[in-house]
């Protein structure tokens, strides 16, 4: 399922990568792209937004909302 998680922290490109690159580290996440300006990360999983909140979290981000993925090209 697609997800976007609204993220707190996230100021550069640098940030962005960390995030995607933790996320993809995750059994379970097929991909990931963060967006710093918007402060989103749009992600492919099949884990529970705890699993995907914990991640982040970890990276040194905070989250601020989790929510499925809804629009035209979703």
């Amino acid at each position: 399922m697609k997800r976007v998680i609204e993220v707190e922290g996230m100021c550069c490109k640098r940030c962005a990568e960390r995030a995607e690159r933790k996320l993809c580290l995750l059994d379970g996440v097929t991909g990931a792209k963060a967006n710093f300006k918007k402060g989103i990360i749009f992600v492919e999983t099949t884990l529970p937004d705890e699993a995907l909140a914990a991640c982040v979290t970890s990276a040194g981000f905070t989250v601020k909302a989790i929510r499925e993925r809804r629009g035209i090209f979703s």
